[in-house]
């Protein structure tokens, strides 16, 4: 089972750089910040998948947790930012 995990977490580790492609040559600025917050979401996942594998997954849950809230108020933080500048 954890070389299935290992397997997922290298298949989520290429996925992340074609959200970094997109994050960085995107057409508009809301393309590039989906981009971006689409690559907070997956190393959630692949911490989630370290969590199964270290066998630690409450330690790792935690973790995620507060990065996935980082990555929440993040990405409001941007889109408020880019609203009030005029650029939506």
């Amino acid at each position: 089972m954890e070389k299935f995990f290992l397997g997922i977490g290298i298949g989520l580790c290429f996925l992340v750089l074609l959200c970094l492609y997109r994050g960085i040559f995107g057409p508009t600025v809301l393309n590039r910040l989906a981009g971006i917050s689409a690559i907070g979401t997956k190393t959630l996942v692949i911490l989630l998948l370290m969590g199964f594998i270290y066998d630690r997954v409450d330690m790792f849950m935690d973790i995620s947790m507060v990065y996935a809230i980082l990555n929440f108020i993040g990405t409001l933080a941007v889109a408020k930012y880019l609203e009030t500048k005029g650029e939506v």
